[in-house]
């Protein structure tokens, strides 16, 4: 037991003198100390009488008893810190090994300066998150998880990141334009880390949005694209499937495959200006897709060869695919100047649209496209060899197209061609209605 007090002239074998220099106001008078455990005692005067207060804490509040010598407020705060130290009083209700485990614990913290009850409030968060998990495996799991990975980026950071990769890969303007899109949308609803984004949040969000299943499979596919580059630029495990490859495509049911007749493509190229006469020859005549005719230069189509050449970059597929050019084909691109981009402005693909129901004929999805594969398989008889030449599965050609149309009339298809000494007209274009206009 060791007694401290700030004057001279009341030692004895508990007390030390610590100094002469007068006390200060709220500072103790006097310490009596028992092992690591203290009790302040105060001076003061109160009517004038010199009194000596010990005080201490008891069951979380300040408990404060005035005596009038400093002999009983001694043999009182002695008594106090004993039982403190002990863990017998009222003023601590931890049991000795209650004590020892408390100031091992807090010995072991201050090593980090880590204070206690948060460290024990996050703990028990993590166990009932985790339930019979052990919270060092689940530490151990997660180290191993994302070892390598950068961790905390956000959607919001990556959607950049990823659109200038796509842009300097050279992807077309249209597909940039779907990705940005899509993928804004996306980060609105996810601001947060990728890394945290779970399987059943992205479900959840694409039903919230109430489209019909080929847009939501679209969309799903360009977030799959984006999850892939962030796994590359080890934003994500590289070692694990991420949350949205777990998601499945949606059934889209059976679509009806729509065409135009040949009376119905003849008047449409007879009543198309120039500059929209590539769109609709080149689709409805050699298949291609609309993306893959905007990312066409004149110089892939070899009017002398009879083909149209799709590089790997150019292809939907991202393989190199040779098209033949039918006589018909030919005959109405030898009327055009070909020079530069065949569509140099993807405006025009709006304005095909918007002419052909001006004309009122409706525009299915893929109308062109269908058309063709539906009359080149009836006039081949062979999936395969469409398959090779429209880039796609000979499965889908057999399913999709098969028996669409007659021979006759798939005939009747390729042997559209310009009327002799026909020239195609010129029109004026009105860029907010998308028409274009006679002169």
């Amino acid at each position: 037991m060791r007694f401290d007090t700030p004057t001279r002239g009341m030692h004895d074998k508990s007390m030390t003198e610590s100094g002469v220099t007068p006390q200060k106001k709220g500072q103790p008078f006097a310490r009596v100390k028992h092992g690591s455990a203290v009790v302040p005692i105060y001076r003061g005067k109160v009517h004038k009488w010199i009194r000596y207060t010990v005080a201490f804490h008891m069951n979380g509040k300040r408990v404060r008893r005035t005596f009038g010598s400093l002999e009983k407020a001694k043999a009182e705060a002695q008594l106090i810190a004993r039982k403190i130290q002990e863990g017998l009083s009222a003023t601590n209700d931890l049991r000795p090994q209650e004590r020892e485990a408390f100031l091992t614990a807090r010995s072991m913290l201050s090593q980090r300066e880590l204070p206690l009850l948060p460290v024990i409030e996050e703990y028990l968060q993590c166990r009932q998150r985790l339930g019979d998990v052990p919270l060092l495996s689940a530490v151990e799991e997660f180290l191993r998880r994302t070892n390598g990975v950068k961790m905390g980026r956000t959607v919001p950071e990556i959607i950049p990141e990823f659109l200038q990769a796509k842009t300097e890969d050279r992807a077309s303007k249209r597909y940039l334009d779907q990705l940005k899109h899509a993928l804004n949308r996306f980060g609105e609803a996810f601001p947060g880390d990728i890394l945290t984004i779970q399987t059943d949040d992205i479900d959840r969000w694409l039903r919230a949005m109430k489209v019909s299943p080929v847009t939501r499979n679209g969309i799903l596919r360009m977030i799959k694209v984006f999850f892939s580059f962030a796994k590359s630029r080890a934003y994500l495990p590289k070692s694990e499937a991420t949350a949205v490859e777990l998601l499945s495509k949606v059934k889209e049911g059976e679509t009806k495959t729509e065409i135009f007749t040949p009376e119905q493509m003849e008047r449409l190229l007879s009543k198309a200006p120039a500059h929209l006469i590539p769109i609709y020859a080149i689709g409805g005549f050699a298949g291609l897709r609309t993306a893959e005719i905007g990312r066409l230069s004149w110089t892939s189509v070899n009017l002398d060869r009879r083909i149209i050449e799709l590089r790997a970059g150019q292809a939907k597929t991202a393989s190199r695919r040779i098209v033949p050019i039918s006589e018909n084909l030919a005959c109405w691109l030898k009327l055009l100047p070909r020079e530069g981009m065949i569509v140099p402005d993807e405006d025009r693909f709006r304005q095909a649209t918007a002419y052909a129901k001006n004309l009122e004929l409706s525009w299915p999805h893929n109308v062109l496209r269908h058309s063709y594969i539906s009359y080149r398989l009836a006039r081949l008889q062979n999936a395969n060899q469409v398959a090779l030449e429209a880039g796609n599965s000979p499965t889908i050609i057999f399913k999709h197209y098969r028996e669409l149309v007659s021979r006759e009339a798939a005939e009747q298809w390729f042997a559209i061609t310009p009327p002799e000494g026909w020239t195609p007209p010129r029109r004026n274009v009105c860029r907010r209605k998308r028409l274009s206009l006679t002169d």
